[in-house]
């Protein structure tokens, strides 16, 4: 494991950005129990909320700018790639209280996540280690434009989900995706993708192609279980074209990490990625990116982030 520095992250000044809506709400209250914590032991803390995603972002880029030791976001794996957008190739620290439905990067960061308490003392008493991101780059528009981010991109079936859930205004929460994924089985059929691997370009048919700076995505899927978050590269799997039956069957598969030992599911190592088909949305850390074609790219020691201490003795 690579590190910005030697010892405790020894923070000073920390902004703690909050998005309200984050597990009903929950993200209010987890910052405010960790604000009240900080403070006592002398860290001066800065609490800011946006009333949406550009406000908020534009919160976080001032607080960089100003200086900030630590950007702490609380809230899911949404709040983290809007503050990756802010933090990367900065000095300023990312830490997370995770406060979301997926919460896959405080998974791999092995932040607490059903204790603010002991979340909120990572930040206190916690390590800076320096990991890769991933950086992705759309060529759909007229301007190409980058995105950073640190978990899983995908395209394909889960994308096509994901589109439609966001079309859909009933019913609400969990019931809304299952319902997506229903109607997505409905209409399923291969796609024809072209894909660049470090600048080889093939064509095949596949279900699902998934890009990972780390294991894991959805909530704790790991759809990349090779993925290394400080080695430089990126883990690449290709779900290959199947029917309805065999992708139900294929979904208990992947929530083990098991699809991976199938023969027909390839699995390989990356520094670059380029992904297109026609008419399909890319996602990011679980966020709508836009239409393909898309370029991925690994930039090893993009970030610094706080983990908890490693434990003396361990090992020994």
């Amino acid at each position: 494991m690579s590190t910005g520095g030697p010892g405790a992250a020894r923070t000073r000044r920390m902004t703690l950005l909050v998005n309200p809506a984050s597990g009903g709400r929950a993200g209010e209250q987890v910052a405010a129990s960790a604000a009240r914590r900080l403070l006592a032991h002398g860290v001066e803390v800065d609490v800011v909320a946006g009333r949406d995603a550009a406000e908020a972002r534009g919160r976080a880029a001032a607080s960089v700018a100003a200086g900030a030791d630590v950007l702490a976001v609380a809230g899911g794996d949404g709040m983290v790639h809007l503050a990756l957008q802010e933090v990367a190739g900065t000095g300023t620290a990312l830490a997370v209280l995770p406060c979301g439905t997926g919460n896959d990067f405080a998974r791999v960061l092995g932040i607490p996540r059903t204790d603010p308490t002991a979340a909120a003392d990572v930040l206190l008493g916690g390590h800076r280690r320096r990991l890769d991101l991933g950086r992705c780059t759309e060529r759909s528009g007229a301007a190409p434009a980058s995105r950073w981010f640190a978990t899983v991109v995908t395209s394909g079936f889960d994308s096509l989900v994901l589109e439609r859930a966001n079309r859909m205004t009933w019913p609400r929460g969990q019931a809304r995706y299952r319902l997506a994924v229903l109607a997505e089985l409905g209409v399923l059929r291969p796609r024809a993708f072209t894909l660049e691997v470090d600048g080889r370009r093939e064509e095949l048919e596949a279900t699902l192609i998934a890009v990972g700076n780390t294991t894991t995505y959805g909530g704790g899927m790991p759809i990349c279980p090779h993925a290394v978050p400080d080695d430089g590269l990126l883990s690449v799997t290709v779900v290959p074209a199947l029917s309805r039956a065999r992708l139900v069957r294929s979904f208990p598969l992947m929530q083990r990490g098991a699809h991976v030992e199938r023969p027909n599911v390839r699995t390989f190592h990356a520094r670059s990625v380029t992904l297109d088909t026609p008419d399909m949305l890319a996602t990011a850390d679980g966020e709508p990116l836009g239409r393909l074609p898309v370029a991925v790219e690994a930039v090893p020691g993009a970030v610094d982030v706080i983990v908890p201490a490693p434990v003396v003795g361990a090992g020994d």
